[in-house]
């Protein structure tokens, strides 16, 4: 990973590379998963998306939802907030471990959309605006991004304009997920990412179905984005981004490394293999992989059908 622009996201846009982000997933982009991309060329993580009322309210929330190291960057919070105090004080405490912060204005999950939160703000651009500005305005590290990322409207008029406020308000970059809150597994509108790129002046990240390495720069070419942002594309694959069709034998076993070394609980440790294999194994190698208990028992059956990590060098 580079260093030059360890404190500074906006700059790595500056350089002209299609930069590739790790989207915040729920259970899933945690401190182990981050790291295992971080290897494979991902440039910028997320966390997951974490509610900033409970992270201020609760020690034993922000001892949860987050969790860190120095090798950990650049990293973007993204929080779930409705109103502008409750963002800054949840950002000025992750702040000093971070790189820039993003407010979750895409989120189309019942529950998230009745607290008011998630993708019900991509309606409230003068809220958006004023927690940007907010959060601008109170903390004192001026390398330290503030972004957002929503869904597209209906009526893309309303998301444009949405986006201007918030460049307008000093908004550092916007991630567009090409899908309205209500589609789920509709193709996503890529013509709708470019309009919104084409309409702002600050960096703009596509996310929404980028599956395979093909699929990062023919995006880009389609859209002109500065960058794009996966999520289960990653999860089965975390090695995309280092231009591998399918997990490789090597990111599997880094990930038994990183998740034993980091103490992963087993059901994350084993929920991430399943993705990763489902692409590279039969139908009976999968249920079998599927049953079993503990890490240990992976570590075995890995061993058996895939090989140690010591057969890649001989």
């Amino acid at each position: 990973m580079k260093t030059t622009h360890r404190n500074n996201v906006v700059g790595m846009f500056e350089e002209g590379n299609v930069v590739k982000i790790c989207a915040p997933m729920v259970r899933y982009s945690k401190l182990a998963f981050r790291s295992l991309v971080r290897k494979y060329n991902c440039d910028i993580c997320f966390t997951p998306m974490i509610v900033a009322s409970d992270f201020v309210r609760s020690i034993k929330a922000r001892d949860s939802e987050f969790t860190t190291n120095e090798c950990d960057r650049p990293l973007i919070v993204q929080f779930a907030a409705h109103d502008a105090q409750t963002l800054v004080d949840a950002t000025c405490a992750v702040a000093p471990f971070s790189d820039g912060v993003d407010l979750n204005c895409g989120c189309p999950q019942r529950w998230a959309m009745s607290a008011g939160y998630g993708a019900c703000l991509i309606n409230k651009p003068e809220l958006v605006k004023d927690m940007v500005r907010h959060v601008r305005n109170q903390v004192d590290n001026p390398n330290y991004t503030t972004s957002i990322k929503i869904r597209i409207h209906n009526d893309l008029r309303k998301t444009v304009d949405l986006c201007q406020k918030a460049e307008s308000a000093g908004v550092a970059w916007i991630t567009v997920h090409g899908r309205t809150s209500e589609e789920r597994h509709q193709p996503v509108h890529y013509d709708a990412i470019k309009t919104i790129k084409d309409s702002v002046s600050i960096p703009v990240i596509a996310n929404g179905d980028i599956k395979y390495p093909r699929d990062v720069e023919s995006i880009h070419q389609l859209t002109g984005v500065d960058g794009v942002m996966v999520a289960r594309g990653l999860l089965a694959n975390p090695a995309l981004f280092a231009g591998h069709e399918d997990t490789p034998l090597e990111c599997i076993w880094d990930w038994v490394d990183i998740s034993v070394q980091q103490g992963t609980p087993f059901t994350c440790f084993h929920n991430h293999l399943i993705y990763m294999l489902e692409r590279v194994s039969s139908q009976p190698e999968r249920k079998v992989f599927n049953s079993l208990c503990s890490t240990s028992a992976v570590i075995d059956y890995l061993q058996s059908t895939y090989g140690s990590v010591y057969d890649l060098v001989t």
